[in-house]
């Protein structure tokens, strides 16, 4: 009964967190909004891995959570530089 209940509560917070991300006033706003979505998603798919008795959904949450991370840092770098392979020695040398 209390794991029915988070997953309805992490439902609620991605529809939220929807809602924020398409009417966020910023960019970063938007991010912060689609890092949560990805976020309550890692934390609803391991809630829904162990009501099913599937405790493997675990091991992909994490996965899951590992790439939500690294896709937010390269979308704040690529907002930063413009360039997702600039270093920042080539960012100081540019005009």
């Amino acid at each position: 009964m209390m794991f029915s209940v988070a997953a309805i509560a992490l439902l609620v917070t991605l529809a939220l967190s929807l809602a924020r991300a398409s009417l966020g006033p910023t960019v970063f706003d938007r991010l912060q909004a689609a890092n949560t979505i990805g976020t309550a998603a890692m934390l609803l798919l391991a809630v829904l891995g162990f009501l099913g008795g599937r405790p493997e959904f675990l091991d992909l949450a994490i996965v899951y959570g590992l790439l939500n991370v690294i896709g937010t840092f390269a979308v704040l770098k690529y907002f930063r530089s413009g360039d997702l392979g600039a270093t920042s020695d080539q960012k100081a040398d540019a005009p």
